[in-house]
């Protein structure tokens, strides 16, 4: 797969998901899409998220893994690609130290 496909894919995918997220999830917490990582084969996504506040975390996680069928869904009918890659979840950790590392800069 070409390198400006894969990033293109990427892109559609961050865009899609984070529209997705915001339209569904609840307004307790603040979910950002901050990334997505392809597999050179394009078969399988990784959404990267961080969220505010962090004790809600855990709860957006879980909310977001329950509904990466429908994600994966809306993500099908917007991208006309094959293969639609198979969608994963996990929390950003290089996002969060990145926030640690403002937080010790400004202190």
């Amino acid at each position: 797969m070409s390198e400006y496909r894969n990033e293109k894919i990427q892109n559609n995918i961050k865009e899609l998901a984070a529209v997705y997220i915001e339209r569904e999830a609840g307004t307790t917490s603040l979910i950002t899409v901050t990334r997505v990582l392809l597999s050179p084969d394009g078969k399988r996504a990784t959404i990267m998220i961080s969220v505010m506040p962090r004790e809600k975390e855990n709860a957006a996680y879980g909310f977001i893994k329950r509904n990466l069928g429908e994600l994966r869904k809306n993500i099908a009918k917007a991208l006309k690609i094959n293969p639609i890659p198979f969608l994963d979840v996990q929390i950003d950790e290089g996002e969060k130290h990145r926030q640690k590392i403002d937080e010790l800069l400004k202190s």
